[in-house]
């Protein structure tokens, strides 16, 4: 099943789908590496839910939800 990034739970994996995202925040986080069938996982989440702490290939990246609804997961199981 899909779901929007902002869904996951601390400690929750998931692979990229797609996108839903232009411009400038799509080609922000194409060079960060979040491209289709990258691995992704939620770190932290504020009280308020926003923003979030992911980690994508290695590194430690605070999004916004409107960034994160737009962004669509596979949960994975963690190894």
């Amino acid at each position: 099943m899909i779901y929007p990034l902002c869904s996951l739970k601390p400690g929750q994996r998931g692979k990229v789908c797609f996108l839903r995202l232009d411009g400038a925040m799509r080609r922000r986080l194409f060079d960060i590496g979040l491209i289709e069938g990258t691995e992704i996982e939620c770190v932290l989440k504020a009280m308020s839910g926003e923003p979030a702490a992911y980690c994508i290939r290695g590194s430690t990246i605070a999004l916004r939800f409107d960034v994160t609804s737009q962004i669509y997961v596979k949960l994975t199981v963690k190894e």
